[in-house]
């Protein structure tokens, strides 16, 4: 026993069954009768198919047209709430690669194929309507034909499937097989041979109309290989060729499981869809394209209805047996192998989504695909390319090839298209493959690999013979009567699915019922309680309030201190700061005074005294200079005059030293009253003026004092000299003031 998924959920892995016994006993026998009697298979296919068609055409047309209703219905009505799941669960894969494994799983080769096979093919072998008229008639006729047989039909049928196969594995728990959704109906019996009976003409269905897809893959491949080429023959040889390569690779695919192998390929081919439409728009004819799309897009909704319910009774019924009913039989086959593997890649999504994108999106890239390499074929046809319509006449599988060869880039679009095809293919075999040995291994949601390889020879066999035996008429007549036992299981599917869901609604409504009765009855709770709060409130305030005063006075008065604290703090602040500080510097204003004085007296007293001492120099130099000059030139004039005697001189002599004593005496007085002044300068800077004043007394007394003393020197060095010239006198005395000058500033600097 083993897991397999994602890494999101988990799915067991179960041993094959009795269905996976008989079911390829079955198809073997065929690729067998075929082998061996490829002519007898063919008239017994011939005759089922005019046999189905006669008795059964009006069946195929009105049962194709109910699933269409069904699924908007359930999108459209409260049904589409419900999730394929438990209610909790979240989508599996993300939309892009969900949209893109959508296509891989088989229905992406019809729209390679046929995307510009039908629209031509339909203008030059038009429907009943449109036979007769204009080519723009036709041609118009064409697109909405084409459109109408890849829109909204085929996916509602595969819908049905998967919506079935869905609910009843996510939902309620059950195996991966078509007899699962018969429970309701069934009972137990479903575990029965009845029920093994129903998963057995499923997988027959599923096998027949897997191999119509391998038939048209390998016809095309072959045809490309063999327009691109031009020696590789397009034939039943190559075709057999192209199917056991693809067989080989798609086991390489299969091997690596879905999350693997088929995501990553269909997320590639799908960017390569991509790239070969936007070609096709750019270089195409852009605004032919675009015209026709919209043209289009109202035609199918004016006319969808009738086309879907159009049997022409009064005519033969060929061209709807030919076209329209083969694809309804063969996207019917598809269902159980579309529908399994869109309900396995679906997990987790409502309904509504499941439909948004299953139904809705799918159909309106089918319109647009269409008429763009449908709409591009028919503007070459209709502008005189008759040998792409003598191609679609008789060669349909190279038609692609051929409208990409008449643009710009033709090899390497050729190239992107017959890659774009090879992946298709094998990830349509991988799908197939995959859900065959799900049907037949008991549900399993991840079967065994040698399984999956089994089925895949089978598929590869049976298209193999098909082909050898009819081509493609052999392909459609092999998918229109496999197709009619299971469109009665799907009838019978429509059923049960609705009764299942019918249930779980109800059982969801009444669930919603009683949580909004829930939230009602908590919101009239929540309403009721604030009302009777009011009431009570108002009732009892003055007797709580008197209970609680006192214990709730002391709480607040403590939160009220505390916020009171910080809001007074930061208000009073600066305030008590102000008061404070004028308070503290009347008292401290004396001592920080003297203190302050000391440390200035010292620090200064050396830069103040030299400052005045320059000051007062440089003030009083001039000044002082003069004036002793003029006293001494007085003091010799008068010698000169007045002769003296010896006593005279020896008087004199006296009276020079006491005078020169008496000078020195008052220049160290002068100095000690300057030193005075300069230390009660530096000392205090408030008493500024005063200290000046002294400053400039002192200095006065030590320009007096150096007068005298000058004088007195003069004097005597006249009275010693020869005094004949009076101009050599004056210049004797001029040198000895400026020597008192000298010894002046050395006593000062001393």
């Amino acid at each position: 026993m083993g897991d397999g998924g994602n890494g999101k959920y988990r799915y067991e892995t179960k041993p094959s069954g009795v269905v996976f016994y008989v079911s390829a006993f079955l198809v073997a026998l065929f690729v067998l009768w075929g082998a061996v009697s490829p002519g007898s298979l063919e008239v017994v296919s011939d005759s089922a198919l005019g046999a189905t068609l006669d008795n059964f055409g009006w069946f195929y047309m009105l049962v194709t047209a109910s699933f269409i209703v069904f699924v908007l219905f359930l999108a459209l009505s409260p049904y589409g709430r419900l999730r394929l799941g438990k209610a909790n669960e979240e989508p599996e894969y993300g939309f892009y690669a969900w949209l893109g494994m959508l296509f891989s799983a088989g229905i992406g080769v019809g729209f390679v194929f046929w995307g510009v096979a039908e629209p031509a093919l339909y203008f030059l072998d038009p429907h009943p309507d449109f036979a007769g008229e204009s080519e723009a008639v036709r041609a118009r006729g064409g697109l909405l034909y084409g459109v109408f047989h890849w829109a909204l039909h085929p996916w509602a049928i595969f819908s049905v499937v998967a919506l079935t196969l869905a609910y009843v594995q996510y939902r309620k728990d059950q195996p991966a097989l078509i007899s699962s959704a018969f429970q309701p109906l069934l009972g137990r019996k479903v575990h029965g041979p009845l029920g093994k009976g129903i998963d057995t003409l499923a997988v027959l269905a599923t096998s027949t109309g897997v191999a119509t897809t391998f038939g048209l893959s390998a016809m095309q491949i072959s045809g490309g290989l063999s327009h691109l080429t031009g020696f590789i023959p397009n034939n039943v040889i190559t075709q057999m060729v192209v199917i056991g390569v693809v067989t080989v690779l798609f086991i390489f695919s299969a091997a690596t499981g879905v999350d693997k192998g088929i995501k990553y390929l269909s997320t590639i081919n799908l960017t390569i869809a991509a790239i070969l439409f936007g070609f096709m728009i750019i270089v195409g004819p852009t605004l032919f394209i675009a015209e026709n799309i919209v043209t289009t897009i109202g035609h199918y909704i004016a006319n969808v209805t009738q086309m879907s319910l159009d049997l022409d009774p009064f005519g033969d019924g060929d061209w709807l047996g030919m076209y329209t009913i083969f694809f309804w039989a063969w996207h019917i086959s598809w269902a159980p192998f579309v529908g399994m593997f869109i309900a396995r890649i679906s997990r987790g999504r409502t309904i509504r989504e499941f439909v948004a994108g299953v139904l809705i999106v799918p159909s309106l890239l089918a319109v647009i695909w269409f008429t763009a390499f449908g709409g591009t074929a028919l503007d070459m046809i209709m502008g005189g390319n008759d040998y792409l319509g003598d191609l679609v006449m008789n060669n349909v599988e190279v038609a692609l090839f051929v409208t990409l060869g008449e643009l710009p880039l033709a090899a390497i679009t050729s190239v992107l298209a017959l890659i774009l095809i090879l992946i298709f293919f094998i990830t349509s075999a991988d799908s197939a493959s995959y859900v065959l040995a799900t049907l037949s291994s008991n549900g399993c949601l991840d079967p065994k690999l040698h399984i999956k390889v089994i089925w895949g020879f089978l598929i590869a066999g049976t298209a193999s013979v098909l082909l050898v035996s009819g081509g493609l008429e052999g392909l459609q007549t092999a998918s229109i009567v496999a197709a009619l036992p299971f469109a009665v299981i799907m009838i019978v599917m429509v059923a049960s699915l609705f009764i299942m869901m019918t249930g779980d609604m109800k059982k969801e409504q009444k669930f919603r019922f009683r949580r909004r009765k829930k939230e009602v009855k908590q919101e009239v709770h929540d309403e009721m309680y604030d009302q009777m709060k009011d009431r009570v409130y108002d009732d009892v305030r003055e007797e709580v309030y008197e209970d609680i005063k006192d214990e709730v006075y002391e709480q607040v008065k403590e939160d009220v201190y505390e916020d009171l604290k910080e809001e007074v703090y930061d208000e009073f602040k600066e305030d008590v700061y102000a008061e404070i500080k004028e308070e503290v510097y009347d008292q401290f204003k004396e001592g920080v005074y003297s203190e302050l004085k000391e440390e200035v007296y010292d620090e200064f007293k050396e830069d103040v005294y030299g400052d005045i001492r320059e000051e007062v120099y440089d003030q009083f130099k001039e000044k002082v200079y003069e004036d002793l000059r003029d006293d001494l030139g007085e003091q010799l004039n008068v010698e000169l005059d007045v002769p003296l005697s010896d006593d005279d001189d020896g008087e004199r002599d006296d009276g020079r030293k006491g005078s020169s004593d008496e000078a020195e005496a008052e220049t160290a007085s002068a100095h000690e009253s300057v030193s005075d002044a300069n230390g009660q300068g530096d000392a205090a800077g408030a008493v500024q003026d005063d200290s000046k004043g002294q400053e400039i007394a002192a200095s006065t007394e030590l320009a007096d004092a150096l007068k005298r003393q000058e004088g007195s020197d003069s004097t005597a060095d006249a009275s010693a000299d020869d005094v004949n010239c009076r101009g050599t006198d004056r210049k004797q005395s001029d040198e000895k003031g400026e020597s008192a000058h000298d010894a002046k500033n050395d006593k000062k600097n001393d």
